[in-house]
């Protein structure tokens, strides 16, 4: 079975997003003297996992920045057509997370990166999320959209590393040790 990896920012609160969706609070943020370390995360990950959301979300952007393919998991856009720009990038599916890393699996796929809060939710209560890096955005936002939803039982994690920016932007890197 493919290892599942996610790389996600969230404010102090624990908000990915304001409840619209919206990012402004994260992109504000950015600092391009600062590496965070997202290209050498996504450098062994062989497929990226996304939800509407995020998808949504990226499609704002001018550019397409995914260099690796991509599987938006919707029950919405499951039956869409992929929009011809990105035919060949990314294609849809309403496979539940077990079903689509057997899926995978089956293609050759080692490494996954996770992406979205409703998708990351959905792997770690399946227990099939390997580890996650969490970059702490130091603003309050509020209200939006939660990184964490609800378990069914306590998720252990052990701390791998933690480090700090002239930003002040945090970011821990935590394995999980079981638990759902």
């Amino acid at each position: 079975m493919p290892t599942v990896h996610v790389f996600i920012a969230t404010s102090l609160d624990g908000f990915i997003a304001r409840p619209d969706g919206d990012i402004d609070w994260l992109l504000q943020r950015d600092d391009p003297s600062e590496d965070h370390g997202y290209s050498a995360f996504i450098a062994d990950k062989d497929v990226i996992v996304m939800g509407r959301g995020s998808y949504e979300k990226v499609r704002t952007f001018d550019t397409w920045f995914y260099d690796r393919p991509v599987v938006v998991l919707s029950e919405q856009l499951a039956e869409s057509p992929v929009p011809e720009a990105l035919k060949g990038k990314l294609r849809f599916s309403n496979l539940a997370p077990k079903e689509l890393l057997t899926e995978l699996e089956g293609q050759g796929v080692q490494r996954v990166y996770v992406d979205g809060g409703r998708v990351v939710q959905s792997f770690l209560r399946e227990g099939l999320v390997t580890d996650m890096v969490l970059t702490t955005i130091p603003v309050l936002i509020g209200s939006g959209r939660p990184l964490f939803g609800g378990l069914e039982r306590d998720l252990d994690l052990k701390l791998v590393s933690s480090r700090s920016f002239p930003s002040g932007l945090v970011q821990s890197t935590y394995r999980t040790t079981g638990g759902t």
